[in-house]
Order: C-alpha cells, then structure tokens, then sequence
C-alpha cells in the first residue's frame, strides 16, 4: 500500500517539476566595494505575503534566488551596521543585478543594546494566540514556555487545557506520544524557533475529532539560506536521584532543500514512594485491614530521534519527508516495585505480613513516518494537500514477581512467585487529502478527508513457579487480535465582516471495529456513524471589548490498551484488565468568552462527557483483591469560570495569573455493590500565577517565579487532596544571545505531593503519594553557526498514534 502511494508520488512530481522558474543574481558589498557576506536578501511581490523568498550572500557577496515568476518583485538587502537597501524589478528573464551598494549606519553606536520583547496575548475566533518569538521566554525549552501559556496546566499529572487532555501538534502536525512521552519530548527541545502557542480549546473541523483541546506550536518561517545548529541539556537533582537530558539540532536550508534534525537522550532514575491503607468490609463491619508501604525505583533513558527534509519542486509543488523515532531500549529500562503489607484482623491486631519484589524489564519502538505533499493551485492561497502516514509501535515486557508471606513472628508461611511476559505490536496506516480555498479576502474554506487503518497484537504468557518449575497459567494467557478502520469527511466555512468573525464546521466519521480473543475465542464486531459539528463567532464590540461563544462535539475513542481484556497482575493481590467492548466517550463542550482591554479574559464553560472510560480500583472484600478495571462510567459533567490575564506590572516585571472555579460531577456503576449507580461531585479551584522579571540594562538576566495551588478536587470515584507549589528559576544569556545558562528550584517547599481517597458503599482506600517534586535544576543552550534562520521542524500526523499508551 505505502509502495503504491510513493510511486504516485514520484510519478507526479516528474511531471510537475518540468516547470521552471526565473531567477535573479546579484553581489552585494560595500562603499569601498567590499564584499559583504551574509547579507540578508528578500524578495516579495508585496501582494502574496506567503511567497516571501530569500537567502544570503557568500564569502564573495554574491547570492541568487530562484523559481521566481515574471512579475514585479521588490528586493530588500539588510545586514547589521549598514543602512537597509530596497530595489524593485520587473522580471520577464533571468536577471543579474549591477553590485548593491550597502551603505554604513551614520549613526555612531556605543554598545548594541538586546531587549527581549514580552510575550503576547491575542484572541482569534476559533483560539488563542500566545507569541512568544523573540521574547524573555524563548531561551526556555518548550515545555517551560507550555507551562506559562494562558489557560494550560501542567504538573506531575501531565498536561491539561480545561480539566482534559489536550492534542499536540507543531505546525499543525500532530505529535503522536504517549502524555510521558511528550512532556519528555517538550521538555528536550529548545523554544527559540518557535513563533507561538495556539490554544484551540474547540477545535474547529479541521482538527482531529479525537480528543478535546488542541496546543499547536507554531514554528516562525523561514526566509533566508544557510546552516544553524544547537547544542542543550539539562540536569535535575531530586533527594534521590539526578535525571539528565541532552541534546543537538540542526538545520539547513538551500535554495531547494530544507532539512531538519534533532536528537535527544533523556538517561534518568525516578523515585515514588506510596502507602496505601484498605479497609476490606462485609455488611457494613470491617473484617480486615491492610497497610502497604511501596517503593518504586524507575529507570529509563529515552532516545528521540526528530527530522524533516522538504524539497522544492517549483512555486507550486512541495515534497515532504518527516520521521519520529523513539527508542525505549531493554538494557536502559528498569522498574523495582518493593512493597511491604501489614495484615491486621477485624480487632485490630496483626495477622500477618507479607513482602513482594516485583521486578520489570521494558523495551519500547515508536517508528513514525510520513509523506507530504503540496500543490498550490493558480487562485492566491488555493492549495491541494496530500498525506501517508505509517507507524510501527511495539512494546515488550518481562515482569517478575516474588512474594514472601510470614507469620507476626516473621517465621514463613509460604512463598508465591509468577512471571508475566507480555509484548504489544501496533501498525498504523493513514492517507489523507485536504483543500483550502480563500474567497476574496474576507472568506474561507477548507475540505478533507482520512483514512486511518489500525491492526494491533497483544500477547500476554504468564507463568507460575513453583520449587523452581515454571508452569504456563493458561487461564490468565491470551492472545488478543485487533483491527480498526476509520473513515473521515470534513468541511468547514470562516468569514470575516465589520466587527464580527465566523467559523463553522461538520466532520463525520465511519469506525468499524472487530477484537478477537483467542484464548477465549470470543469475537467482537461494532461500527458507528458519528457527526461532529463545531460552530465559533465572535464579535469585537469596539477597541476595548470582545465577546465570543464555541460549540464543538469530539470524540475519545479507548486506547488499545484498555482493549486487552486478559489480566496483567502487578501482584498476587492486584492486577489490570480491560474491556473490549469499551464505548467510545462523546463530548459536548460549550463556550462563552469575554475579553477586556485584550489584557483580561473571562470564560463560562460546560461540558458533558457521555459514556467516558477510565481506569478504577474496585476491592474485592470477598476475595482480598484490587482489581484496577478499564470500564466506561455513566457519565461526567463539568462546568465553571475562568479568568485569565497577562499584564505587565512594572517595566522589568510581568505577570501571567490563570484562575479557574469549577465544578465536576462522574457518575458510575460500582461494580462490587451490585452496580448501583454512585455520584462523586466536588466545587475546585485552580490558581496560578507566574512572576517575570529581567535585571540588567540589556535585560539578560531573568527569572520567573510560579506560584501554583489546586484545592481538592474529585477524579472518578477519588477525591484528591489539595496541592500548592512554588517553582523560581533564573537565566542569564550570553554571547549575544548565544547562549543561555538556567538554574532554579521547583517545588521549593515540597508541598505539591498529595492524597488520593476513595470511600463509598463498601469501598474504602487511602493512597498516601510522595514524588521527587522538589528539585534542583540546571541547564543550558548553545547556537552556532547563523542562528537568526528559523527551522522547518514538523512533526508527523496520525491521531491514532495517540492512542497507543
């Protein structure tokens, strides 16, 4: 299928790349007639801004730009220290230039002075603009630059825009990780090529029906010819372990060709230390009760390989490849689980205890790779798209666990171990075409459609040992076989008029659906027709005020882990398991804003998820069991208000404040109470606010102090207590912001670990949670070569990639 797809490819491009362009040729140098090298040279026809072109002057000065039209250009030719110099041309012929003339600046400079311009807020219709190129926080990684944008949140947890888990992308190209993956990912790229962060919390019909709310790193363009590269890493000291990441990029661009790559190596140990304490129950008494202290020692060291190559056929046709490889390797990856359960009776005295080492080994391949391309049609702006997409994810695990039960004297009452080898293969294919067209220049319109097919293979072989035989439990071994098409159509329609903007949309999507047990020989077949609409207006009432409402309806559709319906335990007392009849969770989000003086923003907000699934711990009391179940709820209701500013304070001082009252309803079936529907429902608040201040005449010294606190708030059948944190960092840049060094504290009080407690009906669990929250911090940047170019960085496009952990 992918061979056939390339071969089209090529075909096309054979025949469109017959057709070329005009260039033009020319030398730049100075009053004495001295060459000048690296010259910024631009040229546009002042009519279509996306046509910009450019490139710089060699070591003798000299420069040419090609694949031009026969038209009216105007050239702009800029280089520091000299007066800018602009020549318009009419081209109808390959044109060489007489020599350029740049001219010294008569002004008479003492130092050269580099402020750093603040970040900026802008409201669109459809989303929210955060511009940050060239600002005080471009230096951070982009994970630091995540954690200031008005709106997200993001902790130990993940990331979160709105109480859900947002949609990634980069330059409209979706980041296809696991939530761990990607803050590792955010967290090893450098910010200084990005332009903005759009925060689409309804995201319109173009974007992906799966999930909620979309952050779409955009990256600035790129205008002129040559190499930069980057070198950054960090370090992380927390009371246990350090964690380390490091880092190159690098990006060239030629007249033709853009090229792009990156390359990260994350080695790192993380501690989390957890006490639980279960009450099991019969009848309203409770007949035994548990106390376990855990001990989890992790150690991985992720590999990520990011690159993208374009090539530029002609004006009108652009070939692109993008792969994203992370690598998991078994040698790095290492988890021990050491736990010790005190058993007590119904009168409170100790039964027993007993001890388990649960020893795993993990390996992890996530192979992406796609292929674009772009045809520019003859109307301004009008361009036809085409995609494939195809990933290759495998997960492979070899898990140990040996139990020691003894008696209150410590004297042995038996041992128990068992070995669970378990390995998931995963193969993604898309293909999908889009088209955009702009009428006049007040309208908008963009179709498409996609092709997505899924095939996953799940296995799962568990062992029982005994006196040193091993023996397979066939009873809790399984193979699972699943496949999964999904077909897509969208349009959508935008206008602007006096003071009103429109957005509106319908995306529809046909899934079909078969999962296969083998063990079991249970077979499962489901398809449905699902419509998603969206719908944004705005209407600035006049230079001070903005008013704006979004509807949109999307979709959660299971990930494939919670498919598998075989039993993975983590001990003899506990386990997993999924459903493979699991309903896919259908939401209804509605918006109401209001923007004051473009500074403060308010929003309403409501939100039904209807059948969401999520992972619960149900106890056995019968059996002394937990079982950690993937189920899909009745349903959860949410709703709130949110206000968000960015406004500076003083001329050194900036703050960013993000406040959030909310309420949160989930209603379930408690599966060990005979399914009696049970409500949790709580009013939270999240607060946050972040202090930027710069010291220093050229403003190169800075620090951003973070104030978090979120009160207790409900997830599922849990309640989780409350959480405050304070996180300070300073930076310093030199070389001409050539450089950056970091150094600060997150979690300065440690005070952001937490209690998670779930007590209804017959249920009762306490979960006391400690995690190396509070650490010290130090990192740095380094550009070489002409790091004023910007990247073409792109990632790759599958939003069935989200679902594979």
């Amino acid at each position: 299928m992918m061979r056939k797809i390339v071969t089209l490819f090529i075909y096309l491009f054979s025949i469109l790349g017959l057709a070329q362009g005009l260039e033009i040729k020319g030398k730049v140098v100075d009053t004495k007639n001295n060459p000048v090298a690296f010259a910024n040279i631009v040229v546009s026809d002042g009519i279509n801004t996306s046509d910009y072109k450019g490139t710089i002057s060699n070591e003798t000065g000299d420069f040419k730009i090609g694949n031009l039209e026969s038209k009216k250009y105007t050239l702009n030719i800029s280089f520091l220290g000299y007066k800018t110099q602009t020549i318009e041309i009419q081209l109808d012929k390959n044109t060489s230039l007489a020599d350029i003339i740049l001219e010294d600046e008569e002004q008479q400079l003492e130092g050269v002075l580099i402020v750093a311009k603040k970040p900026t807020v802008k409201r669109l219709v459809d989303r929210l603009v955060f511009s940050v190129e060239n600002s005080t926080l471009s230096n951070n990684n982009m994970l630091d630059v995540l954690k200031h944008t008005p709106g997200v949140m993001v902790n130990n947890d993940g990331i979160s825009v709105k109480h859900t888990s947002p949609t990634i992308y980069i330059n409209d190209r979706k980041v296809h990780l696991s939530t761990t993956e990607v803050i590792q990912l955010l967290e090893s790229m450098p910010a200084n090529n990005i332009k903005s962060i759009e925060v689409i919390t309804s995201p319109p019909a173009k974007y992906e029906a799966e999930g909620g709310a979309v952050l779409n790193f955009v990256t600035s363009k790129n205008l002129v010819s040559g190499y930069n590269g980057s070198v950054f890493g960090n370090f992380k000291q927390g009371f246990e372990f350090p964690k380390y990441s490091v880092g190159t990029s690098h990006f060239f661009k030629g007249e033709k060709i853009n090229a792009y790559v990156n390359y990260n190596v994350s080695p790192r140990k993380d501690f989390r230390n957890t006490d639980e304490f279960i009450n099991f129950i019969d009848n309203g008494e409770t007949t035994s009760s548990w106390e376990t202290d855990y001990n989890r020692t992790r150690k991985s060291s992720n590999q990520n390989i990011n690159s993208n190559i374009d090539y530029t056929i002609n004006d009108k046709n652009t070939l692109s490849f993008s792969a994203n490889l992370m690598f998991l390797p078994k040698s790095g990856t290492e988890t021990d689980i050491n736990s010790l359960t005190k058993v007590y009776g119904a009168t409170g005295v100790l039964d027993s205890t007993f001890n388990t080492m649960n020893a795993a080994v993990d390996k992890t391949t996530n192979a992406a790779f796609t292929l674009d391309y772009i045809h520019k049609l003859n109307q301004d702006g009008e361009q036809l798209s085409f995609s494939a997409h195809h990933t290759n994810f495998n997960f492979d695990s070899d898990q140990d666990v040996n139990t020691e039960y003894l008696f209150p004297d410590q004297s042995l009452i038996r041992n128990n171990e068992f070995q669970s080898l378990s390995n998931q293969d995963i193969k993604l294919y898309t293909g999908q075409v889009d088209y955009e067209l702009p009428i006049g220049e007040t309208a908008f319109i963009e179709a498409g459609g996609k092709a997505s097919f899924i095939n996953s293979e799940s296995v799962i072989n568990r062992f029982l040992i005994d006196s040193g035989i091993r023996e397979q439990d066939l009873a809790n071994s399984d193979t699972f076989l699943y496949d999964e098409t999904n077909l897509a159509i969208y349009g959508s329609y935008s206008k602007d008029w006096d003071n009103w903007s429109l957005k509106a949309g319908l995306r529809t999507e046909y899934t079909n659906i078969e999962g296969n047990s083998l063990s079991e020989n249970q077979i499962n077949k489901s398809d449905y027709i699902k419509f998603f609409p969206t719908f944004h207006i705005m209407n600035v009432l006049n230079e001070n005020n903005e008013i704006y409402f979004t509807y949109n309806k999307s979709i959660y559709r299971p990930r494939y882990s919670q498919l598998n319906p075989f039993k993975f335990f983590l001990s003899d007392n506990s386990y997993n398991t999924g459903d493979p009849n699991l309903k896919p969770q259908i939401d209804d989000s509605f918006t109401l804003g209001y923007t004051l003086n473009s500074k403060y923003t308010f929003e309403l907000y409501y939100r039904n998820e209807n059948d969401p699934s999520i992972q619960i711990t149900f106890q056995d009391n019968d059996s002394k069991l937990l079982k950690n179940i993937d189920t899909n709820i009745d349903r959860s209701i949410s709703y709130g208000l949110d206000f968000t500013t960015f406004t500076p304070v003083m001329s050194n001082w900036d703050v960013y404040a993000y406040s959030s009252l909310f309420y949160y309803e989930n209603r379930f079936a408690a599966l060990e109470s005979n399914n009696q529907l049970y409500t949790t429902d709580k009013w939270s608040v999240y607060l946050q606010m972040v202090n930027y201040f710069s010291f220093l005449k050229d403003k190169t010294l800075t620090a951003d102090v973070v104030l978090t606190y979120i009160s207790p708030l409900v997830d599922g059948p849990s309640e989780v207590s409350n959480r405050t944190g304070l996180d300070i960092s300073f930076r310093k840049t030199f070389w001409n912001n050539r450089a950056s060094l970091t150094m600060g504290v997150t979690d300065i009080f440690n005070t952001q670990n937490f209690t998670q407690t779930t007590k209804y009906l017959n249920q009762d669990i306490l979960l006391n949670s400690r995690i190396e929250n509070r650490m010290f911090t130090l990192g740095f940047n380094y550009k070489f070569g002409n790091f004023r170019l910007q990247t073409n960085k792109k990632d790759i496009e599958s939003i069935e990639r989200d679902r594979l952990n």
